[in-house]
């Protein structure tokens, strides 16, 4: 069984990859970093599933995850 405290640092954790992840992909959209095609394409992978999983852990912080173990 999952306790409070283990969703709020799956949450945190989750949170915290994801703005990593997004902090890189704004330094090349929004900044004019230059990364080759094939790292843009990793990186935008890497930013969706950090995301995923962030909404995921969210979601299951506020209880609104179906499949709670």
């Amino acid at each position: 069984m999952t306790t409070s405290e283990d969703r709020k640092k799956e949450y945190v954790e989750a949170y915290r990859a994801w703005q990593e992840q997004l902090q890189a992909l704004h330094r090349v959209m929004l900044e004019g970093e230059h990364i080759d095609p094939p790292r843009l394409k990793g990186l935008l992978n890497r930013e969706v599933r950090a995301k995923e999983k962030y909404e995921e852990a969210r979601r299951r912080l506020l209880g609104l995850d179906a499949d709670e173990e």
